[in-house]
């Protein structure tokens, strides 16, 4: 079965209200009227290649920047809650600074990992069937990145954690909560328990990524401009 891509269906979202035999005649007529399709399609393998990429590299690029996560308010990773409720009192002993510390290196954590997400997307991407793309088309606005949740949560967290620690390592974080949170353990009754922040770290990057790849969905669905490149006008048109 020929594969497609999610973005390749949604260049049609805006213009078509397709049904299954519906796209797969412009599937059909796409092909039938690119010149150099009867002599290997390399045109369409390169159209789709190209509008495959977008929304994920669009999205990891957007994250994976400095300030990607810490400066926007959406993704933004906060401090975990057993730091969070005891940061008011943690400022009482003198070391609410190592608190901001903590949380600006967490999210620098989740900034430098997420790069580790885009091959993995990719191969979902290539991955994807028509039967897959046909339900997406139906689907909600964020269809497509249920999809991927469905087909590279597990594989992107297993893929992201032991960068995150590493990072974490690295730059001091772990042990400068490890400091923080010896010293909150021996207040009375706070109760303080450690949080493994590979794990938190990880998961929330997840949730980041996928929030920012379902932005970007949104505006491949309903914006032209963000569905067009040069080759892409080549291949699909440049008509809504």
């Amino acid at each position: 079965m020929k594969k497609v891509t999610i973005l390749f269906v949604l260049v049609y979202l805006i213009s078509v209200s397709s049904s299954y035999s519906q796209i797969k005649d412009i599937l059909k007529d796409v092909q039938k009227n690119i010149p150099g399709q009867n002599t290997g399609g390399s045109k369409v393998e390169d159209g789709l290649k190209e509008a495959l990429s977008i929304g994920s590299e669009n999205a990891i690029k957007l994250v994976s920047q400095t300030d990607g996560f810490l400066k926007n308010p959406e993704i933004a990773i906060p401090l975990p809650k057993q730091l969070s409720d005891v940061e008011k009192v943690a400022k009482s002993f003198g070391i609410g600074k190592q608190f901001e510390d903590i949380q600006v290196s967490l999210n620098r954590a989740a900034e430098s990992a997420s790069a580790e997400a885009a091959p993995i997307l990719l191969a979902a991407i290539k991955g994807m069937t028509v039967d897959d793309a046909i339900k997406i088309v139906n689907g909600a606005d964020n269809a497509a990145t249920e999809y991927f949740k469905s087909k590279t949560k597990e594989e992107l967290k297993n893929a992201l954690k032991p960068k995150v620690n590493e990072i974490l390592g690295a730059g001091g974080v772990t042990k400068m909560y490890n400091q923080v949170a010896d010293k909150l353990k021996s207040v009375p009754f706070l109760g303080f328990e450690l949080t493994d922040l590979g794990e938190y770290v990880s998961t929330k990057s997840l949730d980041g990524i996928f929030t920012m790849l379902s932005k970007e969905e949104l505006k491949i669905r309903k914006d032209p401009a963000a569905r067009v490149t040069d080759l892409l006008k080549d291949v699909f048109g440049s008509g809504n």
